[in-house]
């Protein structure tokens, strides 16, 4: 950690990246505490030097540095007062004058979890917000699960026998759709000898065993109940927006899943396809559509995610797929083994049931390894929607994929950008609009904007800062929306957040169309709202709505948009747009229009030309052809 980062870090509390200590004299006990959450959750810095008393950071700085360090760093090297050794990031900053010490714990790999103190295991913490808590029984018991060398859906199931397990129907209709990708293999064999071959039955002295991942994937239900006393998934279809719903509220369709994954998927599907806007068929022996829903890839990558990754060992806790009015949440017990950004990466990565994937890929009901999540966030961008949001909680073994029904680049971003007299490719138009959405975006939110890589989505954010659009980041890879533009974004992000309720299920703040909205706006194809002042020339003042700013088009404007297609004179507008006063209609909506740079003239030079005429820009040409879409 550099000086600038670290006195950026000190502007802000506790919390679960960072943790203070005064220690100017001595390492304080609770630091090991500090080192083992951070070591078992996500990484982060332990800063000695500074005293917190109640949020209120104050420097004093560590007045024995190299007593305190050597001390510090000895010990969490050595792999006595933990269970495992640190390689620790070490630095010495001066801050006004004092010297500070900060430690960088990087998380330990999985195998190497839990790291716990004294050679006790119940004294494992995990990071959690601005606090190390300690581990109860059944969270140490999932990080014992996870770095185990055997795989928890390897393991055999001694007490069944091979023919007894499995549910025909599964077997036959798996076998079927392996043959359709694999011509001429094992197709002689018998329905335990085929699973013999495939590592689902292994050798148990002079028999053949299932393994766990078998029973998961071809088991009959009662089998399936044995070895997950717990539903596979619940997926519920709730009536309402997310910030609408309460837990006391009923859903309006359930489906509880308490068979194998198969069988699973299957009835996910054909559920799905019942609420679906694009309604679509789904071949129950091939599992192919027969016709393409745009949302499909998204729900079949996230759902098929959830059944081949989540933690099966942890009984206690049931995955869940809630579909509200404006957006579907997909929650399982188990976090993921990587970042989102590792995520985001076309590359392999550790997986937590390595047989039921491979089962899953074998006849293509998954992605190839390291394309899945990529798949969905692809889909959803060619939507148009702002990107999927994850949650992977570490401390919490959780994760948690939110697909938002809400256009990224919808129409009030499509006018505020054409006010700004700047040419954006649509690549960079979206990472605008998500940056004055939330404020600011990391390199990672724009690779999951733009399916760039890293490097591809750090030069389209710096193209951004030489316009003047973004702040170039002070530290580290976060970009902020320029001061100029900040204020009315920071307001809307505010108005989100107002509207948002407490326990909404994802990190972003919405605004429905109708908050938005005022009197005289409205939505595509809809009608102007009852409060509308007339455009008869004695009932209003003509220099009224001068300095309108646009946010969305009333349905006058709309009709001078799709006019304007061509160039068009002031009396043709108005008689498009059904308005007989000319200040008027100049003043509250062709003004607007040109102030938006929605519409231009064509002899911006003498604005009173008797023959002047309007035309859309390309901004305008952009925002006509997105009510075109489907």
């Amino acid at each position: 950690m550099n000086r600038e980062t670290l006195v950026e870090r000190l502007k802000r509390p506790e919390w679960s990246d960072a943790e203070f200590k005064e220690a100017r004299w001595a390492v304080p006990k609770s630091a090991y505490e500090a080192a083992s959450a951070f070591a078992n959750t996500g990484g982060g810095t332990i800063v000695f030097g500074v005293r917190d008393r109640e949020g209120e950071i104050e420097v004093v700085g560590v007045d024995q540095v190299d007593k305190v360090q050597n001390e510090f760093l000895s010990t969490i090297r050595s792999g006595q007062k933990l269970s495992r050794e640190i390689e620790v990031e070490a630095d010495a900053i001066e801050v006004g004058g004092k010297i500070l010490l900060a430690f960088f714990i990087p998380e330990s790999a999985r195998s190497r979890k839990p790291v716990y103190l004294d050679g006790n295991p119940r004294r494992t913490f995990v990071r959690r917000g601005g606090c190390n808590e300690r581990c109860r029984r059944t969270e140490l018991e999932r990080f014992l699960r996870d770095a185990a060398e055997d795989r928890y859906d390897s393991r055999i199931v001694d007490r069944l026998d091979a023919d007894e397990f499995f549910d025909a129907r599964s077997v036959r209709w798996y076998r079927s759709v392996f043959f359709d990708r694999n011509t001429g293999r094992h197709q002689d064999l018998t329905d335990v000898e085929f699973l013999h071959e495939r590592g689902f039955v292994m050798e148990c002295g002079d028999r053949l065993a299932p393994t766990r991942a078998a029973i998961l994937v071809f088991g009959r239900p009662r089998y399936v109940r044995q070895v997950l006393p717990r539903p596979v998934i619940d997926l519920q279809f709730i009536g309402a927006a997310a910030r609408e719903w309460s837990p006391d509220r009923r859903w309006t369709d359930r489906l509880v899943v308490e068979d194998n994954l198969l069988r699973a998927w299957l009835v996910l599907s054909e559920r799905y396809a019942r609420h679906a806007e694009s309604p679509f068929s789904l071949d129950m022996q091939t599992m192919r559509r027969n016709d393409h829903p745009p949302d499909f890839v998204s729900f079949r990558e996230a759902a098929i995610n959830q059944l081949i990754h989540q933690d099966y060992g942890d009984h206690g806790r049931t995955a869940f797929i809630r579909v509200y009015r404006d957006r579907t949440v997909f929650w399982n017990p188990g976090d993921a083994q990587a970042s989102t950004a590792e995520l985001l990466d076309p590359t392999a990565k550790e997986i937590r049931n390595p047989e039921i994937v491979s089962a899953f890929r074998r006849i293509g009901l998954s992605e190839q390894a390291g394309t899945g999540m990529r798949a969905i966030f692809r889909n959803w961008r060619s939507l148009g929607n702002v990107p999927p949001v994850i949650r992977n909680d570490k401390a919490r073994h959780t994760f948690e994929l939110a697909l938002l029904r809400d256009e990224l680049l919808n129409e009030e971003q499509r006018i505020f950008q054409a006010g700004l007299g700047v040419r954006l490719n649509e690549s960079q138009a979206a990472l605008l609009a998500l940056a004055r959405r939330e404020g600011s975006l990391s390199v990672t939110d724009a690779r999951a904007v733009t399916d760039r890589t890293g490097q591809g989505a750090r030069e389209l954010l710096n193209a951004l800062v030489v316009q003047g659009l973004l702040q170039p980041p002070e530290t580290g890879d976060v970009y902020r929306l320029a001061g100029h533009l900040r204020g009315e974004g920071d307001a809307l992000a505010e108005d989100r957040s107002e509207a948002q309720p407490s326990g909404a299920s994802d990190g972003r703040q919405i605004a429905t169309d109708s908050e938005a909205r005022t009197d005289t706006e409205i939505a595509p194809g809809g009608e102007v709202g009852a409060n509308e002042e007339s455009d008869q020339g004695d009932q209003v003042d003509p220099n009224m709505a001068s300095d309108h700013v646009l946010v969305r088009l009333t349905k006058r404007q709309r009709a001078i948009v799709d006019a304007c297609d061509v160039p068009r004179s002031l009396a043709e507008l108005m008689e498009r747009a059904g308005v007989s006063h000319r200040s008027h209609f100049r003043s509250k909506h062709l003004k607007p229009l040109l102030n938006a740079g929605v519409v231009r003239m064509t002899n911006p030079e003498n604005p009173r030309a008797p023959n002047q005429k309007y035309v859309l820009t390309d901004a305008g040409a952009g925002l006509k052809a997105r009510w075109a879409r489907p």
